[in-house]
């Protein structure tokens, strides 16, 4: 089983942070090219390489790690998925420069955060990603945790927990069986497009909410 990651930002290089922990390989890729890797590379050791964005789509199990205002350009451009797995990490917000009139804007309630909600129409944004990846089993995951939470499986004599929802119930199993090696306790949510919504971030009632199993 191979593990590609697309996106090196905060979600991309915890989530290699927290397979490396675990001695589990992976690939991963950002738009800058592999040199720009080489110190995440250095820091986490031989179980985590730099590749291509093709290279790392091309595993079996694809991480989508990519700020929301990219996903569409990034896995646009990715030859067919052919059934394998991709783990939408996404959240729907865009990332609000400090020094602009968006950062103080009254009216977002996100503001303080540096962040703003992307307005989707009322569709979630597993259902978009999932229309970005025809022909790939989508399982959401990873994505309602604080990015800097994901190398700290463990807290107060517990796991956290890590929430995953998805049609296919086969790539579920897998990305449980992943969680567990990662040191999570997963939690099935059900299906995409009643799970996803559920932990998605800014306003699932369950985003953003640190539970522990003890």
């Amino acid at each position: 089983m191979s593990i590609g990651i697309l996106g090196s930002g905060g979600l991309g290089s915890n989530l290699a942070r927290a397979l490396a922990r675990n001695g589990i390989a992976a690939t991963v890729a950002n738009s800058r090219g592999a040199a720009s890797l080489a110190a995440l590379v250095a820091e986490l050791g031989p179980s985590i390489t730099a590749g291509t964005v093709v290279e790392a789509a091309s595993a079996d199990i694809v991480f989508v790690a990519l700020r929301w205002t990219d996903t569409e350009t990034v896995l646009s451009r990715l030859p067919a998925w052919n059934n394998r797995i991709v783990v939408d990490g996404t959240n729907p917000v865009e990332f609000l420069d400090p020094n602009s009139p968006a950062a103080n804007d009254p009216a977002n309630p996100l503001a303080a955060y540096g962040i703003k909600a992307v307005d989707l129409g009322g569709r979630a944004s597993s259902s978009l990603i999932r229309a970005l990846v025809p022909g790939a089993r989508v399982v959401k995951a990873f994505n309602h945790l604080d990015v800097n939470a994901l190398p700290q499986p463990q807290l107060s004599g517990g796991q956290r927990v890590l929430f995953y929802s998805g049609d296919d119930a086969a790539a579920k199993a897998e990305i449980r069986a992943l969680i567990e090696a990662m040191r999570f306790f997963p939690v099935d949510l059900g299906a995409l497009d009643t799970g996803g919504p559920l932990a998605e971030l800014p306003f699932g009632p369950l985003a953003a909410i640190n539970f522990v199993k003890v």
